[in-house]
This record gives structure tokens, C-alpha cells and sequence, in this order.
């Protein structure tokens, strides 16, 4: 039985496998560029962050319908739960297919099929995060925001993704003022391609709840020391970063001394079809490769659902932190 985990760093999008791909083009007759699925795999070797964006949006085309995104969401949860997955607060993209022309509605009504079943099916909790383009206007995240307002009983926060460089947090301060305003909670990537001063704009400009990525906030010590006392929570990608180029390979990934500064760092799979490997094989990769030991990956665990937007339900949150606790290494 693998540790019990929460994932807080999850692109719904981004668990596109490419035997769904492939399946979802043929019911969809959209033709996709590959010949089959071993060429398609081989076009999974990404330069930056931008050369992978430009094949997510690509494979995005084959996403057309409610049953397309039932369907995608139930296969991540599925693989999830295996890798002791127990709650998943998952993000997805909705102006990339409302570009498409595939409606708010369908994007949400179908995943919805798929989460409102998770717990009776996998045993995971779920919760859905919208996400904002950082490479499209500000207007365009304001329109968004607005046409999601009938679905707000089932989306309970809003976060910040895509492209980052060149495109700081404080773009977005009148949007994200707005989802306060609604009683959206707050998160935004910061600080993976980006510099450290991403990272302080995210929190004082935007009031972000939590940092996904982060890893840039060890250039600057005033600022970890903050996060450390703030207690912001760092959703951090360790295979995703090394497919980016964040880190030039695992063994290089800063994960430890975070850890030793006091940050409260989670692990997750961030775009796990493209970057090889789950939640789960993320937690395997730095167990082998950076020699966290048990007490470290209990920690990681633990911070995992000590992160997570369960201040609903604590009790639910105390029954998972307690399986953390109770769990034995293998």
C-alpha cells in the first residue's frame, strides 16, 4: 500500500495519456499528427517550459465533450488512487477550450461526473481549481472568471498558470480581488521559470493561500525566511522540473535544503502524462535519487494535507493525517 498523500499541484489537462489521446481523436475524428502512440511519446522531450505548453495545447483539440473530460478525469483518478492518492485538489484550464469553442459548462459538468464519484469509486476526496491564463489579458481571466460564476458551488479556488516569464502575478490583481470577493481561495505558480520577486508579488499583490512550484524562492533569503513564518505552503514538481529544465537533474532538485530551511514543501506530478510519472513516482523518484528517508516523506505527506483547502472538514483532514502517521514503510 503506497504512503497516503494529498496532490495540490495537478493539471487535469496534463493527465492526457497518449493511448486516451489517440482514442479521443478516433471518437472525436480529429486527426493528430502522430502516427501512433510511440511517436507521440518521443515528442515528450521538452526544451523549456513553452516547447511543452505548445504540445499541451495541441493534444487539448481531441477534449470536445462532457463524456471526453468524464473520461480523462476518471483515468487520473484511477491511477491516483493506485499511488495512494486520498484527496486531490485538481486544476484545470477552461480558456483553452473555451478558445476551441467548447463551453465553461461542458468542461465542468463533465469533470464533475467524474469527481462527484470519487470517493465511492477510489477513495479520493476531490476539489476543482480554476486556472487563469498568465499569457492571455487580464480581460480575458475577468470574462472568465464571470462565466464561471454559475458553476461556483463546484470550483473553490481560482490559481494562476502557463507561461511565466514575462508575465507577473500583478496582471492579475483586479480578477483575483474579484474571486476573493466571491470566496474563491487564492493560489498562483510562481517562481519556476519566473524569479523570486514572482513569488512576492503572488502573495502581496494577488494573496495567494499557497505557491505552486516556488523553487526559485531559495535565490532570495529574506524571502524563504518569510514563507518559513508565514507557514505558505510550496507545491513543488520534482520530475516536471527536471523535464523543464528547472534543475538540470533530480540530484541537483533543492527539495532537501527546503526542507531543512523549515518551508512547508509538498510533492506532486504537475502534467504527470508528460512528465513521467505520477504522485506517487514522485514521492519513489526523491526517495531513490535524493535520499529523503522515511521520517522526511511522512513529512512531505503530512504537509500535503496540512496544505490542503480541507478547513471545511477537519475531521476529514485529521482521519488522513492520521493514516500518514499509522503508515509502515515497506
Amino acid at each position: 500500500m503506497p504512503l497516503p498523500k494529498a496532490e495540490l499541484h495537478l493539471h487535469i489537462e496534463g493527465t492526457l495519456e497518449p493511448e486516451l489521446a489517440f482514442a479521443l481523436a478516433a471518437r472525436n475524428e480529429v486527426a493528430l499528427p502522430y502516427a501512433d502512440t510511440d511517436e507521440l511519446r518521443e515528442a515528450y522531450r521538452f526544451e523549456d517550459l513553452q516547447s511543452f505548453l505548445n504540445l499541451y495545447y495541441e493534444l487539448m483539440a481531441v477534449l470536445r465533450t462532457e463524456r471526453d473530460f468524464e473520461d480523462l478525469a476518471d483515468a487520473y483518478l484511477a491511477r491516483a488512487a493506485a499511488q495512494g492518492v486520498r484527496h486531490a485538489e485538481i486544476f484545470f484550464d477552461p480558456q483553452a477550450h473555451i478558445a476551441r469553442g467548447v463551453a465553461m459548462g461542458t468542461v465542468v459538468e463533465g469533470l464533475w461526473r467524474a469527481l462527484a464519484r470519487s470517493e465511492d469509486t477510489y477513495g479520493v476526496s476531490t476539489q476543482l481549481i480554476m486556472c487563469f491564463l498568465r499569457d492571455e489579458s487580464a480581460e480575458s481571466a475577468r470574462e472568465t472568471l464571470e462565466a464561471a460564476k454559475p458553476y461556483l458551488d463546484r470550483i473553490v479556488g481560482v490559481g494562476l498558470d502557463s507561461a511565466e516569464v514575462g508575465h507577473p502575478p500583478a496582471k492579475f490583481r483586479e480578477v483575483y480581488q474579484a474571486a476573493a470577493g466571491l470566496g474563491l481561495r487564492r493560489v498562483a505558480h510562481a517562481g519556476e521559470e519566473g524569479p523570486p520577486s514572482y513569488i512576492v508579488e503572488a502573495l502581496d499583490v494577488l494573496g495567494v493561500e499557497r505557491v505552486d512550484h516556488g523553487l526559485r524562492c531559495m535565490e532570495d533569503e529574506a524571502l524563504v525566511e518569510r514563507l518559513v513564518r508565514e507557514r505558505v505552503p510550496l507545491t513543488l514538481c520534482p520530475l516536471s522540473n527536471v523535464r523543464l529544465r528547472a534543475v538540470d537533474a533530480l540530484a541537483d532538485h533543492p527539495l532537501p535544503a527546503m526542507l531543512d530551511a523549515g518551508l512547508l514543501c509538498t510533492v506532486n506530478s504537475d502534467d504527470p502524462a508528460y512528465f513521467g510519472g505520477y504522485a506517487g513516482d514522485n514521492f519513489d523518484a526523491v526517495r531513490s535519487t535524493l535520499g529523503l528517508g522515511e521520517e522526511r516523506l511522512r513529512e512531505l505527506a503530512r504537509n500535503s494535507f496540512l496544505a490542503s483547502f480541507l478547513e471545511h472538514d477537519e475531521e476529514r483532514r485529521a482521519r488522513y493525517l492520521a493514516e500518514v502517521e499509522a503508515y509502515e514503510f515497506g
